[in-house]
């Protein structure tokens, strides 16, 4: 049998050993019996308490990936959010981790495209919760009003015991999320194999921490579009 407990464990960025990310995970499940009610709640609580701000996906800070920064901050991206989710999870007993992954979300916009120079999202990632003797994948991604800004529907929506996560096909038949690449499950962030990954795929963002001028995205608060 796999052996959970590094899954349950504070560590660099699944930090619960910060008081206010415990006392978040135990108010939001106070009163919940079963792991399943649990994790939905924590599961809704990120996604939709957090908003989605991709611009904060910077290898180079690492604050920006610490479950007590995001949880202060109130914003995050895929892997921000995804690490919140899973340090709450382990703060209530159920063992949890990170999946990395390459993503293409075909409803992303050209500017976004042109930015990146690519329409793969490298090192995309989302939580799996130990539940029912099984790893549940879990997308916490996409606010309410990131979705509906971005047009990103279906939602991903989380029933206690199945994956949620993004679905092939948008409500009008268009192809939505296309999971390209596994770069493999982690207890902890390997921040420094994402950093060198952005380096090569992303060269903006090296021209950006040279100090280089680029042309820059407009909206700030991002959203994909």
């Amino acid at each position: 049998m796999e052996n959970l407990d590094i899954y349950l464990q504070p560590n660099e960025f699944f930090n619960f050993d910060k008081k206010v990310v415990r006392d978040k995970a135990f108010e939001i499940t106070d009163g919940l019996e079963s792991e399943s009610e649990k994790a939905k709640a924590l599961f809704y609580w990120v996604r939709d308490e957090i908003k989605y701000n991709m611009h904060t996906y910077i290898p180079s800070v690492k604050a920006n990936f610490k479950a007590n920064v995001t949880l202060r901050r109130r914003n995050g991206f895929c892997v921000s959010k995804s690490i919140l989710l899973s340090t709450f999870a382990r703060v209530v007993g159920i063992p949890a981790r990170i999946h990395l992954v390459d993503l293409i979300n075909h409803k992303i916009s050209q500017k976004i495209v042109d930015f990146m120079e690519t329409n793969v999202m490298h090192y995309h990632g989302y939580s799996e919760l130990y539940l029912n003797n099984k790893w549940v994948k879990l997308t916490p991604s996409f606010d309410q009003k990131t979705a509906i800004k971005g047009g990103f529907f279906p939602m991903v929506e989380f029933d206690g015991e199945n994956d949620a996560t993004f679905a092939s096909f948008d409500n009008e038949g268009n192809k939505f999320g296309e999971y390209v690449k596994d770069r493999g499950v982690h207890a902890d962030l390997p921040l420094k194999e994402i950093e060198i990954v952005f380096k090569e795929k992303y060269p903006k963002f090296s021209l950006m921490r040279n100090g280089k001028m680029i042309m820059p995205v407009k909206d700030k608060t991002l959203t994909y579009k």
